[in-house]
């Protein structure tokens, strides 16, 4: 059975594939020798037709099962197996079958190596599970972490509660790793900043206030994307 429904997911992205995409991808996810994505793999299956394939099986398939399409080579098996796993985490109203849902997401962590497979799952399932049941030192471990991609993982997932109007665990999570050396880092941090500066404006302009001399540009940029010009080329110039 295992097997059987792996396949039959495996070749209804093969069927989705598109040449050009195939081509394109491993330059735009950064695959080359040295660079984030590193050897990853691609079928050039679009997302929207990889969260179809995920509606689709996602009652049909067990976690047993979806743990070997999580750890697939190709970057759309992996993509897919993670729009499986929220709707497992959403569609269900059992606290138990949630727990195993995140207690699975967090034992594939190796598998949510890229920006993409980060960001489109962390804060709907990690972070709306920390935010509904406290458990705010489940992202704060993996900001603590050495891996760059449980960094993001732990920022970008605190969009939940930036959605709630809780903004403390974001800039808490931005404050530690301000200085990290890698620009994807600088753009989620950036990200998150702006997020809360759409619920939030004042709380955003005091953060900067405090910090944004010290932001890599890119964060930066990022964060005062949607300010007013003139209050974004003051911060750009340093007049405040």
């Amino acid at each position: 059975m295992s097997n059987n429904v792996v396949k039959e997911i495996q070749e209804a992205l093969a069927v989705l594939s598109i040449p050009e995409k195939a081509a394109f991808f491993p330059k735009f996810f950064k695959t080359g020798k040295g660079e984030y994505g590193e050897g990853d793999l691609f079928l050039g299956v679009k997302v929207p037709d990889q969260r179809s394939v995920a509606k689709e099986y996602y009652p049909k398939i067990s976690l047993k099962e979806l743990s070997e399409l999580l750890s697939s080579k190709y970057h759309e098996h992996r993509l897919t197996a993670l729009f499986i796993l929220i709707s497992k985490f959403e569609k269900t109203k059992d606290p138990k079958v949630k727990e195993e849902v995140v207690a699975f997401y967090l034992n594939h962590l190796p598998y949510v190596n890229n920006w993409d497979l980060v960001d489109s799952t962390c804060y709907k399932i990690l972070g709306r599970y920390a935010f509904e049941n406290q458990k705010e030192d489940l992202l704060r471990k993996l900001s603590n972490s050495d891996e760059m991609w449980h960094k993001r993982i732990a920022v970008v997932g605190t969009m939940h509660y930036v959605k709630k109007g809780e903004f403390d665990l974001t800039k808490e999570f931005v404050t530690h790793n301000l200085k990290h050396s890698h620009d994807l880092m600088h753009k989620a941090n950036g990200w998150m900043l702006r997020e809360m500066g759409e619920k939030n404006e004042a709380e955003l302009i005091k953060y900067l206030n405090t910090y944004y001399k010290e932001m890599p540009r890119t964060c930066l940029r990022y964060s005062i994307e949607k300010l007013d010009e003139e209050v974004r080329q003051d911060y750009l110039k340093g007049r405040i």
